[in-house]
């Protein structure tokens, strides 16, 4: 018996298409559209606390903020200061090892050469190298504010985002640069040209790395104090005036009750400046105080400048500006110029000249989205906003500046000049 095989069925015929302007039929979904818009908010949130004995294997705060307990072994990449390195790179090593934390170290230059994008490169490499885990693992920062702000932008960028933890050892570091969430590498003769705003999950400051800090770095940081004292604290611009002259690396990193509340008072009020406007949505910054003129300085001058030097520059500039459009007296305006004076920073620069000037805040315009928006001090512990410095303005300022600072290092020129009234330097 023979069996054939099926026989396919007919294929149906083809639909005719529906002629054009049909209506569509009403059960057929709406189309998505052709334009979206997504919103989305992250919280971010860390610590800043002021820890003393940060090394004492015996002290669990450093452990506990790399994840450790002792019991449980656990990782990190340990990103240290040269310098800092030679220091205290035995007793952290030993630290870490007691709370069972196996470490890789990064050892990079603390000197602002070497804050450039390479750098960076170089330490998430070292991530690479080590196979850092992207979220149970983290990064510990150790050192001044570049290495500090090298390793955060690093931080930010592996991976689209690894956590960090912030040691600042400087006392720059410890009131401004390990604070806030900037990081930033130099570019150019543009600093911080290239930066993330990427919070670190904790900063811990220990004051008692203070006391191998060298006298000059201490002077550096003390402009950054004054800076938040001038522009937001009247009260710490008093403490400073009968302190800052005896302000040493061992008194500050003793844990004596005047150096504890300068450090305490400088960390409060840029914390109370920052929080509000952490991503800078708003340009009106008071803490932009001293930040007009001298990232132009600071990358120009030679010998090189440290970064509160740089400042300590800018801000004198500013005093000058206010006292000379009525926002300062005579009296508040020798005040804020004999403290810097007094704590070791310089006044001016030759670098420092009105084109200089002129150029500095024509590129500070560009930071500011086309406004000057330059702080100044209306008073001492307040600040108004101006937009409309002239160059003439800045040519007067600067007179004003070489004048005094003249006059701080000569008492007798001093004298002398109190005799014929600075003031008549503005006309």
């Amino acid at each position: 018996m023979s069996v054939s095989a099926p026989t396919a069925p007919a294929p149906a015929p083809a639909a005719a298409p529906a002629p054009v302007g049909t209506p569509l039929p009403a059960d057929l979904p709406k189309p998505p559209g052709l334009t979206w818009r997504v919103e989305s908010r992250e919280p971010v949130g860390y610590d800043v606390s002021i820890v003393r004995g940060l090394l004492n294997p015996v002290n669990p705060v450093l452990a506990r903020a790399c994840g450790a307990d002792g019991r449980t072994p656990a990782r990190c990449l340990v990103v240290i200061d040269d310098k800092v390195d030679a220091l205290y790179g035995e007793r952290l090593r030993g630290y870490l090892e007691t709370w069972r934390i196996d470490a890789s170290f990064k050892v990079l230059p603390g000197d602002e050469s070497a804050k450039e994008l390479a750098s960076a490169v170089e330490v998430t490499e070292a991530m690479t190298a080590m196979g850092l885990l992207r979220r149970t693992e983290k990064i510990l920062a150790v050192g001044g504010g570049v290495v500090l702000d090298i390793a955060g932008f690093a931080a930010s960028l592996y991976r689209r985002g690894v956590p960090y933890i912030r040691v600042p050892t400087t006392l720059l570091g410890q009131v401004d640069a390990g604070v806030g969430v900037k990081t930033g590498v130099n570019h150019g003769h543009h600093k911080n040209r290239l930066g993330t705003y990427y919070a670190p999950e904790t900063a811990l400051i220990d004051p008692e790395f203070l006391a191998t800090v060298e006298p000059r770095h201490i002077t550096n940081g003390m402009a950054e104090i004054i800076k938040m004292a001038l522009v937001k604290d009247a009260a710490l611009f008093r403490l400073l005036e009968s302190t800052a002259a005896h302000s040493t690396p061992r008194s500050l990193a003793a844990s004596g009750p005047a150096a504890t509340e300068v450090i305490s008072r400088a960390i409060a009020g840029m914390l109370d400046e920052l929080e509000p406007n952490l991503w800078e949505r708003v340009l009106e910054r008071s803490v932009d105080y001293g930040h007009t003129f001298s990232p132009s300085l600071e990358l120009r001058a030679d010998p090189p400048l440290l970064h509160g030097e740089a400042v300590a520059v800018d801000m004198a500039i500013c005093v000058a500006l206010a006292h000379l459009r009525g926002l300062l007296g005579a009296e508040d305006t020798d005040r804020a110029l004999r403290l810097m004076h007094t704590t070791g920073l310089p006044l001016t620069h030759p670098v420092f000249t009105p084109d200089l000037l002129e150029e500095a805040l024509r590129d500070a315009v560009k930071h500011r989205d086309g406004l000057q928006r330059v702080p100044l001090t209306d008073g001492i512990g307040r600040v108004r906003f101006v937009n409309d410095l002239t160059r003439g303005e800045l040519e007067r300022a600067l007179e004003f500046v070489h004048h005094r600072a003249a006059a701080l290092r000569d008492p007798a020129a001093e004298e002398r000049a109190a005799e014929d009234d600075l003031v008549a330097v503005a006309s």
